[in-house]
């Protein structure tokens, strides 16, 4: 089942994740869902995409399962968050709830985030014992630079939409009771933009991103491989799935 529903209002499409009973986790449909709907032409009349996630929680990442990680999902999830940071027209996170893994990436791939202030932001692969590839290390490189990528992947404690905000991470934050305001602001005045400009502009963004990835990252990811395939990787999944603390060997 496709835990996704899509529509549209006028210049505005919204896709959410109706998946509240398990925080918004990403299983494989929704994940397929996600790349398929970014992958196509906005409709005629769109502005912006916004990407909303129902309940408490905007998404609780990548849904686990208790035979560990498999690496080779990683091309699948990269798929996921390419098809929506390429997306022509801007795309827009509100954030109401945590943000975490892959919902922190989900987030951090799209051109503008409206967060609530108390909304955490939070990488905890370390205490998984698994790692990001070389394409998810550099988003957040781009979108939070050094200091604060070493925050979410080595410490892996979760990070404040407000602090984000005060960092330049995030567009907006706002107080819970206000985030709807905020976001329908930002929105509006996206939807008054020029949409040829818009496009001809996040275009060129991509380009420097494509540039960007162009180096060959081949041995980067060559680590990567090694950590989801050990028993750590194993360990910290089953250990999250069982709430127990992980016991990791550094094998």
């Amino acid at each position: 089942m496709n835990h996704l529903e899509v529509s549209t209002v006028g210049a505005v499409k919204t896709v959410t994740m109706c998946r509240p009973e398990k925080r918004n986790a990403i299983d494989p449909s929704m994940m397929e869902g996600l790349r398929e709907t970014f992958s196509q032409e906005p409709e005629d009349g769109e502005r912006v995409a916004v990407i909303r996630g129902e309940g408490h929680v905007f998404c609780a990442g990548l849904q686990l399962r208790t035979s560990g990680v498999e690496h080779d999902e990683a091309a699948r999830i990269e798929a996921m968050f390419d098809a929506v940071q390429r997306y022509p027209l801007p795309v827009v996170a509100v954030v109401q709830g945590p943000a975490i893994a892959g919902g922190c990436e989900l987030a951090l791939h799209c051109d503008f985030v409206v967060a609530a202030e108390d909304a955490p932001f939070a990488m905890p692969l370390a205490q998984l014992g698994v790692a990001t590839t070389w394409f998810l290390s550099k988003k957040l490189m781009e979108a939070a630079g050094p200091v604060t990528t070493r925050e979410f992947l080595l410490l892996g404690e979760p990070l404040t939409g407000a602090r984000l905000r005060d960092l330049g991470i995030v567009s907006r934050a706002a107080p819970k009771a206000a985030l709807e305001e905020e976001a329908l602001a930002l929105v509006e005045r996206l939807t008054a933009n020029a949409p040829l400009a818009m496009r001809a502009m996040k275009s060129q963004i991509i380009r420097h991103n494509d540039f960007m990835m162009a180096i060959d990252h081949e041995d980067l990811n060559s680590d990567i491989e090694a950590v989801y395939q050990s028993a750590d990787a194993k360990e910290g999944v089953a250990a999250r799935l069982e709430k127990r603390v992980p016991k990791f060997y550094g094998r």
